[in-house]
């Protein structure tokens, strides 16, 4: 079942089309990549989503129902420019930031209290925010995000600034966030974590919709038939027909075929010539490939 479905949505200012017929579903419990290259759209749906802006035709389904003002109080919004009142302390700030999601001051307390100790910063309370370090910002951040327990998070670039430490932790909330069934739409353009952490994804450019659907089978729909062999021994190049040896080294080749299994034939050959076979794997694009020749090609 989706938490969220866009219906054809369409938002113009002038001659420009920010959103130009975008439809996509994101399922419960899921992290789905909105992804696009800079001005493709992606902040103009996010602030759809979120009530900032309204879209001029189509519509935004939340559970089922037509996207009101009360369901924002579901949602927790990270922005990628952060938006923390850097006079204000921690505690208080969070505090603040609780209620206006609409929870009562000991209940907002008791879960800023949770997540400070949960993040083993509960020193940083009585700290003014504009003593913290962008990565130390970044948290607190997060928490805002979460502190309200929304069904929904949208997650924009989450992981700048941070050291790879306090990043792995904040991905591990994420995961944990996901186990328990919130539904995260994950922006960035570090493709290597859409890869890492995403179910689905959405690629926008220029306003459009132009690709969808779940990592995996992305990387099938778009493989080039690439096979990695690495061995030891002797090894000469076999006869295969349509066969492409993009690169060679004394231990490992990289070769495409035109046509996909063909790759089986190569790995006969080397048993027949008694290599050392060490591995043999099909080499799938990445996303950011397949990001960049969609974007290229539209």
């Amino acid at each position: 079942m989706s938490l969220l479905e866009l219906k054809n949505i369409v938002k113009q200012y002038g001659n420009y089309y920010a959103s130009n017929d975008v439809s996509f579903t994101i399922p419960k419990g899921k992290i789905f990549g909105l992804l696009g290259p800079n001005g493709a759209g992606k902040t103009t749906l996010i602030r759809m989503i979120t009530r900032i802006l309204y879209p001029d035709s189509g519509q935004i389904l939340f559970a089922g129902q037509p996207l009101q003002d009360k369901h924002t109080e579901q949602i927790g919004y990270m922005p990628e420019e952060r938006g923390l009142y850097k006079k204000m302390k921690v505690g208080d700030h969070l505090i603040y930031l609780a209620r206006l999601k609409g929870l009562d001051k000991a209940k907002a307390a008791e879960r800023v209290d949770f997540w400070l100790k949960k993040f083993d910063i509960e020193t940083w309370y009585n700290k003014t925010l504009e003593e913290l370090s962008k990565g130390m910002s970044q948290k607190v951040q997060f928490i805002a995000t979460v502190i309200h327990d929304p069904n929904l998070l949208i997650l924009d670039e989450p992981f700048s600034g941070l050291d790879p430490i306090n990043a792995k932790l904040i991905e591990d909330e994420i995961s944990a966030l996901k186990q328990s069934g919130k539904t995260i739409i994950f922006s960035t353009h570090r493709m290597e974590q859409v890869e890492e952490i995403c179910d689905e994804i959405v690629l926008v450019n220029q306003g459009k919709k132009i690709l969808e659907g779940t990592v995996h089978e992305l990387k099938q729909r778009f493989k080039e038939n690439k096979y990695k062999l690495s061995f030891q021994g002797q090894l000469t190049a076999p006869t295969i027909a349509n066969m492409k040896l993009l690169q060679q080294t004394k231990t490992d080749w990289l070769v495409q075929f035109d046509a996909a299994h063909q790759g089986n034939q190569l790995l006969r050959h080397a048993i027949d010539q008694q290599a050392e076979v060490i591995s043999f794997q099909e080499v799938l694009p990445t996303i950011n490939e397949i990001f960049i020749r969609q974007v290229q090609a539209n």
